[in-house]
């Protein structure tokens, strides 16, 4: 998963910690919608984009990029980009730019041209290895991302921890575990998901009520029988495939068992098979 899209998931589920980057109060998401805009007679499209809603007119369009890799050209087109759509575009807001780096070694791109436009008040530029102590959980979601992975294990047991007790709302709590979930995931690519539930005790905050109601909510309708039965078949034979490599990480038989919602005689009988 690239880290884009790790960030677009994120603002569009959880918007105020977008806010929260640049230093303005979350609470101002609920004049924005998220979303991607298209400049039609060019077939062009920006992906990350806070427009007001129709009801709060004066707030600033918000372009947000983010950017991981090192560009000579990045500004040329980050700024052709937003000119385009300003050009093309009904609304009449004033604009701000947002720019997140993982870090100023990143930040390559030629301003020669656009040293004008690069001032606090017009383009932010965000450098995550440089955020202060962030003390919400939104801020520490994204220092998540960048954090070495050893940093990682310890912050994710620390969010996963705080989840039930700081967000509100089954649907929030699911959104977020499945955000630092996936994190993880390409963080520690060596480790199967449900190794990586294993380490962070992802399965039981998944067996919550809270939790439980909120995955109902959302499933689809419409799934056969016989097409969830494969889906299980399928899940448990992964797990059976994680139980040597989680015994190499430490865990006792009972642990796996417990992690991976395995009977104990499930796990052994898995290790006599090796």
């Amino acid at each position: 998963m690239k880290n884009d899209t790790i960030f677009y998931r994120l603002f569009q589920s959880f918007p105020g910690i977008f806010f929260e980057l640049i230093d303005r109060p979350p609470g101002e998401a609920n004049q924005y919608q998220f979303a991607s805009v298209e400049v039609k007679q060019l077939a062009f499209r920006i992906d990350g984009v806070f427009l007001p809603n129709s009801d709060a007119p004066d707030p600033p369009i918000y372009f947000g990029e983010v950017q991981f890799q090192p560009d000579s050209k990045f500004y040329s087109r980050f700024f052709t980009e937003i000119f385009l759509y300003l050009d093309k575009s009904d609304r009449a807001n004033d604009w701000r730019g947002v720019v997140i780096f993982p870090n100023r070694s990143v930040d390559t791109g030629d301003t020669r041209r656009y040293r004008e436009l690069l001032n606090p008040q017009r383009v932010s530029r965000i450098y995550l290895d440089e955020l202060e102590s962030p003390a919400s959980i939104g801020l520490e979601t994204v220092e998540l991302i960048v954090a070495s992975e050893e940093r990682a294990i310890t912050k994710a047991r620390d969010l996963l921890r705080r989840i039930p007790q700081e967000i509100t709302g089954g649907r929030s709590q699911r959104e977020l575990l499945q955000l630092i979930e996936s994190i993880l995931m390409y963080k520690l690519p060596r480790l199967s998901r449900e190794e990586i539930e294993a380490m962070f005790s992802l399965s039981d905050l998944k067996q919550t009520r809270v939790y439980q109601e909120a995955l109902e909510e959302g499933r689809t309708e419409g799934r056969t029988e016989g097409r969830e039965e494969g889906r299980t078949e399928g899940r448990i034979l992964g797990k059976l495939e994680s139980i040597p490599r989680l015994l190499e990480l430490g865990l006792t038989v009972e642990q796996i068992a417990t992690a991976l919602d395995l009977e104990v005689e499930q796990v052994r009988a898995a290790l006599d098979d090796r």
